[in-house]
């Protein structure tokens, strides 16, 4: 396999690039902002570390979260009319692989599929998602790709030989970022993949908000486990002193943007030092660490739009719960 690293900025001239510091400095830097911001925020990529990752992937396994299974569930029962729409001889540029469970099962579905190119920001991800696609699959070309997909990233000649590229951006990911960012994120792929490429996106749906609300605060605690992580990497990687006692996970739906949101409360009011600097926290103020946006099929067209695709075929579950899309460029 072919690893394809992200440039790193910080490394002295002549010396091998460090993904590791590179990343270090990134989430340093994230942090400084977000916590100098008025309404406290850091990114949610940065809750995905190795202990983030198990425990995102226990909390798919969850009875309260929905959209994991129920995008499966899409991909087994619409999985052949979905491999008739995107024709054989693709390759598969998957941006934020998970476990590679998803990757699996499409490729499996596909006709002939030419290579499989994860792309993320995490190497313990790639690791986990090239090396389950090329035990399932082991003649299928497999080149994972080290790059943060929330910024401009090239794929060079990586999936040289293949008919089409199909962009792969499964679980709802798209629904973290604000509109504004969902459709910069949606425009920078469609300019990295291949003129003429397509992209199947899954889309969680607006529904219920007992249901939606179980999904992001299981009663297992596993999603505030999920969340406070964070805190226990900003600690070992960037050097704060967050007392992780100090904080709880709220999630909580906002009516009027049509998403869940998630928080890190602060119990009391408290001092965090972070890079020699102090941040204070009132009681009650919190950390806002993940939007998960929900769809209405007429938001995501015109999302689709706006970053130059065309919403094509799309598919569901019974009780419309979730949704996967085919966009043309």
């Amino acid at each position: 396999m072919n690893v394809a690293l992200s440039p790193d900025p910080a490394a002295p001239e002549g010396q091998a690039p460090d993904p590791a510091a590179a990343q270090r400095a990134a989430l340093l830097a994230d942090a400084l902002a977000g916590l100098s911001a008025p309404r406290k925020t850091l990114p949610s990529k940065w809750l995905y570390d190795a202990e983030g990752a198990r425990l995102f992937e226990a909390i798919t396994r969850l009875p309260e979260y929905y959209p994991t299974r129920t995008e499966v569930r899409i991909l087994t029962e619409s999985g052949p009319d979905i491999a008739r729409a995107v024709g054989p001889g693709a390759a598969v540029v998957e941006f934020g692989p998970g476990d590679g469970a998803k990757a699996v099962q499409l490729l499996r579905l596909l006709d002939a599929p030419a290579a499989y190119l994860p792309v993320d920001i995490a190497p313990e991800w790639l690791d986990t998602a090239a090396a389950r696609v090329a035990e399932a699959l082991p003649a299928l070309r497999v080149q994972p790709v080290v790059a943060d997909f929330s910024q401009p990233f090239d794929l060079a000649d990586r999936a040289a030989g293949s008919r089409v590229h199909l962009g792969f951006f499964p679980g709802s990911t798209i629904g973290n970022f604000e509109a504004e960012e969902a459709v910069s994120f949606l425009r920078r792929a469609r300019a990295t993949l291949r003129p003429g490429a397509r992209m199947l996106l899954g889309a969680d749906l607006v529904k219920s908000v007992p249901v939606l609300q179980a999904a992001y605060d299981d009663a297992a605690g596993v999603t505030a486990a999920f969340n406070l992580n964070l805190l226990t990497r900003l600690n070992r990687e960037a050097g704060a002193d967050f007392d992780l006692g100090g904080f709880t996970h709220r999630a909580a739906w906002n009516p009027d943007l049509e998403r869940i949101e998630m928080h890190l409360v602060s119990r009391r009011a408290q001092t965090v030092q972070l890079a020699g600097r102090a941040f204070q926290f009132a009681e009650g103020e919190s950390i806002h660490t993940e939007n998960s946006h929900k769809y209405r099929p007429e938001r995501l067209r015109a999302l689709a739009e706006a970053a130059g695709w065309r919403a094509g075929a799309s598919w569901t579950d019974p009780d419309r719960l979730f949704s996967v899309w085919l966009l043309d460029s």
